[in-house]
């Protein structure tokens, strides 16, 4: 991921903290300021603050999974007002045009549809 001008300066900050509570020398502040201003992606940055403890650029903090990553769960285009909908299309068929207790099955099996779908 590319980083903004803020995300280095804050880079830059983080590793000012670092120097004023004594885990980096100012030589060794000095290179990795000139790192961080020049760094493009976080993947440039993140070798900079490796062997460092917490506090972190926020960039490098990780990140809540992405949509893509989470299960997916299917969506219900339709309520539970499917079936009884699906037994009065059933009783039409029934009345008018076929003839034949088969099309009772019809809201059997959206029932059964129904009930297989998860939340």
């Amino acid at each position: 991921m590319r980083l903004s001008d803020a995300e280095r300066n804050e880079a830059i900050e983080v590793l000012s903290e670092h120097v004023r509570t004594g885990r980096l020398d100012i030589d060794e502040f000095g290179k990795r300021s000139a790192q961080a201003s020049a760094a493009r992606t976080t993947a440039e940055l993140r070798p900079l603050f490796k062997d460092l403890p917490e506090p972190h650029p926020s960039v490098l903090r990780k990140a809540p999974p992405a949509p893509k990553d989470r299960p997916q769960v299917p969506v219900r285009r339709f309520g539970p007002g499917v079936v009884p909908i699906a037994a009065i299309i059933a009783l039409l068929l029934f009345l008018t045009v076929a003839k034949t207790w088969l099309v009772f099955v019809l809201p059997v099996v959206v029932a059964l549809a129904m009930g297989s779908r998860t939340k």
